[in-house]
């Protein structure tokens, strides 16, 4: 199931994707067929709905209601959720490998991965306040000139718990969806010498970009392993899978979830996949451009970036 959230006649919906540009907003198709439609309210409280609430949505859906379908062209897509929580990963090596040789050019300064990162995977909490969805436009932070994206592939926490095994994770997870992670890489060049953060590099409104859909975790075999594009102006700029991920996602949550409750509604971020981003590749932004990240299964989110 393809879940999202759109702007429809002023309200924010919960729909599911039924194909060919159509979609079931599932509240109102819930309030037809004399169906609690409280568990559809938004994305969070779907989740913390449980399996319960996505069967009853599978049901809808498979015989729905006429008055409940809306088209692509009724509607704007927004972040699929709003994050309880957002903490973004660095687990691909060849994006950190490119990525290093590219800054040492920019700075000057040598820069190596140390053994930290092959023995636990590392992140940082991000700005969860600065989330769009797909189609809305990034705008260019005035502080900065070297803008860049960063496809990464991301999971929705489903279920709580702490001290989670990576035995047990996946079952943690609600769904995955496509993660834009925009960056400022001037500002953050000089800011990684401080050792905190990011800060400006990756604070910004707008910055963090998620959809259009998230894929229930029932349709992803784990550890994940779905092809993932990044296009710019219509050029492919780069790609990988993410089952190049050094660490998979049941280790990330065994790892952060360590003596730390995990909450239903929070996003994780991959980090990018090896040369999904314009650094690594000698390649940057220009305003109005339009980018495209496509991950198998998920689909395209797609932005532009405007400059005031």
């Amino acid at each position: 199931m393809r879940l999202g959230t759109v702007l429809h006649k002023d309200r924010l919906r919960v729909v599911a994707d039924l194909g060919e540009d159509r979609m079931l907003d599932v509240q109102t198709a819930a309030r037809l067929a004399g169906q609690d439609e409280t568990v559809f309210a938004d994305m969070l409280a779907l989740i913390e709905g449980g399996a319960a609430a996505l069967d009853v949505a599978r049901d809808l859906m498979a015989a729905p209601a006429t008055d409940a379908v809306l088209t692509a062209g009724d509607v704007s897509f927004r972040t699929p959720i709003k994050p309880v929580q957002y903490r973004d990963c660095l687990v691909f090596e060849t994006h950190l490998k490119n990525s290093f040789a590219e800054a040492e050019k920019m700075t000057g300064r040598p820069f190596a991965i140390p053994p930290v990162w092959y023995d636990q995977p590392i992140y940082y909490k991000g700005n969860r306040m600065s989330f769009i969805g797909h189609q809305q436009d990034v705008i260019w932070p005035n502080y900065a000139q070297f803008l860049d994206v960063e496809l990464e592939l991301a999971i929705i926490i489903g279920k709580g718990g702490k001290d989670i095994s990576a035995t047990d994770a996946p079952g943690h997870i609600f769904g995955y969806s496509v993660l834009n992670d925009v960056s400022a890489r001037d500002a953050q060049m000089v800011e990684m010498p401080g050792q905190l953060g990011p800060a400006k590099g990756k604070d910004f409104d707008t910055g963090n970009v998620l959809g259009p859909w998230i894929v229930t975790a029932d349709e992803v075999p784990h550890p994940a392993a779905l092809d993932m594009q990044v296009h710019v102006n219509g050029e492919k700029w780069g790609g990988g899978n993410s089952a190049q991920m050094h660490h998979d996602f049941g280790r990330i949550i065994e790892h952060i979830s360590a003596s730390e409750t995990l909450y239903p509604g929070e996003v994780i971020g991959s980090g990018t996949v090896g040369t999904g981003c314009g650094l690594e590749l000698g390649k940057q932004l220009q305003p109005n451009d339009t980018f495209d990240l496509t991950i198998e299964k998920i689909g395209t989110l797609s932005n532009r970036i405007i400059k005031a």
